[in-house]
């Protein structure tokens, strides 16, 4: 089985595929200072009290956060046995190398979303990532990973509020009622919401129109679903396209191998 693995700058992702399923998804924050150890002990504790009965034979990697790489492969070879692709290393293959200005490295969590949006939907795509960033992943009509765009995250953006205005407290995200609020925390959630909502129409209009063809808006991270709710912003939504991306990248791998 293979064990999938995305690091975030927030979250990491651990999530269990037999061939065919995920048979579980585990969530712990991401920590560079955490041993192999502690790895093991957080994700065996778990798999035990879902009951599964699992044997690793892969892991693969994909991580914005240098930092963890290492004790994550510590993690692999320890206690699984294996080395594990990490995406973006030069062992690691991509289905479609990314076309961008030369010297340029690309975030992994952008390759892996790429190429889990080509393999469910084709190509000619925008992909929007709302992680810490909020990004924007071009992809090609081959499956290449094009360019985009980054904007900061919606959570980010409401911290730096907090932390710049001292007079303005910390919201959760929500859709508002309406647009015009008539107190502190509707106003800001008003602005957050429809902010970001006019943030995503702006910038995939402008992207359609400089790469003058049909494009489909994929969706995905945690508050697409609630963004989704203020416009027809997604053509689809996908919760899994970085675990799926990391599974088509796996299998491309272990074809060419």
């Amino acid at each position: 089985m293979l064990l999938a693995i995305d690091c975030g700058n927030t979250n990491t992702v651990f999530s269990i595929w037999d061939g065919s399923d995920f048979l579980c998804t585990l969530r712990t924050s991401t920590h560079h200072a955490r041993t192999a150890d502690a790895y093991f002990t957080w994700y065996s504790t778990l798999v035990k009290h879902y009951g599964l009965n699992v044997d690793i034979t892969d892991v693969i990697i994909s991580s914005t956060v240098p930092r963890v790489v290492f004790n994550l492969r510590v993690f692999a070879d320890r206690f699984f046995g294996c080395r594990p692709w990490v995406v973006g290393k030069p062992d690691c293959a991509l289905p479609v190398n990314p076309r961008v200005d030369e010297g340029t490295i690309v975030g992994p969590d952008r390759l892996v979303n790429s190429a889990g949006a080509y393999d469910r939907h084709g190509g000619n795509l925008i992909v929007v990532d709302f992680g810490t960033a909020t990004t924007f992943d071009v992809v090609a009509d081959d499956g290449a990973y094009v360019g985009g765009v980054i904007a900061p995250g919606v959570n980010l953006s409401l911290e730096a509020l907090a932390a710049a205005a001292a007079a303005l407290p910390h919201i959760d995200v929500t859709k508002p009622q309406k647009v015009i609020g008539t107190n502190t925390v509707d106003c800001m959630q008003s602005g957050v919401f429809w902010g970001y909502v006019g943030l995503v129409n702006g910038i995939c209009a402008r992207i359609k129109g400089e790469y003058d063809r049909s494009m489909r808006v994929i969706g995905t991270g945690g508050l697409a679903p609630l963004f989704a709710q203020g416009d027809m912003l997604f053509d689809v939504i996908e919760e899994d396209l970085t675990m799926h991306g990391l599974t088509v990248i796996h299998a491309h791998n272990v074809k060419g191998n």
